[in-house]
């Protein structure tokens, strides 16, 4: 991705009509546009190819399984139109690789997250963020997710990754400062509820990309 606007658009939404209709009208506010497993699984795979044709689609399906099955997901989602893709290390580093390899194999990123940004994500998370943020590194990752909730966790995260990409999630609906993620090292901020969940979406958008400039 060209760090253009900063902005990432999590399309958490499950009707194909919505998505799309959202995809087109943000697209030119958003760096790339985040989808998951609610959408996927309400509109089918062929989702990410129909998104892809407004702007680069980031799989978040937040893989974590043995490296074959790992390989697998990751195979069926670049080969739909994926761009890139978002995988847990948790699993070790046979199945991140395995996650790895596919995403350099199609000339995609990998995303790896490291720890998330909801309150849960300091019981087991936290702990090991570190130790997963090497494991990102060692891997070849392109970047990490990284919890704008948190804006300390960032910074020692960008100390471990050196010059690797950062997204971070939990900008708005989860109290995310934008100014002071990006201040302590986030590449791009993860934003969703906020925009899509507004009354004008392009009106929030619009002003998302005013906050950070």
């Amino acid at each position: 991705m060209k760090k253009e606007k900063r902005l990432i658009l999590a399309l958490d939404v499950t009707s194909k009509e919505r998505a799309l209709s959202l995809a087109r009208s943000l697209c030119d506010y958003f760096d790339a546009i985040k989808i998951g497993y609610p959408l996927i699984l309400s509109a089918g795979p062929g989702i990410v190819k129909e998104i892809s044709a407004f702007a680069p689609v980031i799989a978040d399906l937040k893989i974590a399984d043995i490296p074959n099955t790992n390989r697998l997901i990751c195979e069926a989602v670049l080969q739909a139109g994926a761009s890139a893709l978002i995988a847990h290390a948790f699993p070790g580093r046979d199945s991140l690789r395995a996650c790895a390899d596919c995403a350099a194999a199609h000339s995609a990123d990998l995303f790896v997250v490291v720890e998330m940004s909801h309150p849960g994500a300091l019981q087991f998370m936290a702990p090991l963020a570190e130790d997963l943020a090497r494991l990102a590194a060692e891997v070849g990752a392109a970047g990490v997710v990284a919890p704008a909730t948190r804006p300390e966790r960032i910074k020692l995260i960008r100390s471990i990754i050196g010059n690797r990409t950062i997204i971070s999630p939990g900008v708005g609906a989860q109290g995310g400062l934008a100014s002071a993620a990006l201040a302590a090292g986030a590449d791009y901020l993860i934003v969703g509820r906020s925009v899509y969940g507004a009354d004008d979406p392009a009106a929030s958008a619009r002003r998302m990309l005013l906050e950070i400039r």
